[in-house]
């Protein structure tokens, strides 16, 4: 899938003010770089949010032709990261890093102001006063943001939307496939909030392209992009079937 301004797009022209985005829960980055990377050049992803970086570090790194900022403060927490393609690198003018739950960049692209948040939400098992922090930050950052920009949230939110929006119909598009829970609840009730359209529920398909986490036999989806309303959505089959924002 994928996001776009609108008229960005016209029939045989690909817009300079499109931007390509992923957000992936790689586990850890560990012996993994260069693989993301490859995966990112071939199906022409600009930027990536990522998260479970488990890189202890507020660092910039060059990756292949990918230049890696992280932020994480303990070994094998959480950690989470922006990937942003080397023709972009120099559109960056802002790398804010929150803390190692949350981190956000800035571009400027053809006039467009791009603010791309990559997020961990804390794990279900963990105390309420944890989750309520995380919640307050990223509401926060999101604060922080003109209206005139535009807002890409990317992110492991360790909850399910649910099937149906059941009352949260503005931002919820009834397409996933596990029940509703708390840790869904919290992220509809900000996405609401912030006025933040979830792409991942926007289109149907087949459960096997929703999974966006898989260990053994167990499959999940956590992970979860949302744009602000200034975009428009339009659908893209990928080979990964993963949701990307452009």
């Amino acid at each position: 899938m994928a996001l776009a301004n609108d008229g960005a797009r016209d029939k045989g022209v690909k817009s300079a003010s499109r931007l390509r985005i992923v957000s992936r829960n790689i586990g850890s980055l560990t012996g993994k770089s260069i693989e993301l990377v490859k995966i990112l050049k071939k199906e022409e992803d600009k930027t990536a949010c990522v998260q479970k970086t488990k890189w202890v570090g507020t660092k910039a790194r060059d990756v292949a032709r990918y230049k890696l900022w992280y932020s994480e403060v303990s070994r094998c927490k959480n950690g989470v990261g922006m990937l942003v393609d080397r023709d972009l690198w120099e559109q960056v003018v802002e790398v804010r890093r929150v803390n190692d739950r949350m981190m956000a960049i800035k571009l400027v692209i053809s006039g467009l102001t791009w603010n791309n948040t990559s997020a961990c939400a804390p794990q279900v098992s963990l105390d309420e006063e944890v989750k309520k922090h995380f919640w307050e930050d990223l509401d926060e950052a999101d604060q922080c943001i003109p209206q005139t920009e535009k807002i890409v949230l990317g992110g492991n939110f360790n909850g399910h939307i649910g099937s149906t929006s059941r009352g949260y119909d503005d931002v919820h598009n009834d397409f996933d496939f596990e029940a509703m829970n708390d840790g869904g609840v919290s992220f509809l009730d900000f996405a609401k909030a912030c006025e933040l359209d979830i792409a991942n529920s926007r289109f149907q398909k087949k459960n096997k392209h929703l999974v966006t986490f898989q260990i053994m036999v167990a499959k999940t989806q956590i992970d979860y992009l949302s744009s602000g309303s200034v975009t428009k959505i339009y659908e893209q089959i990928a080979r990964l079937s993963r949701v990307r924002i452009s």
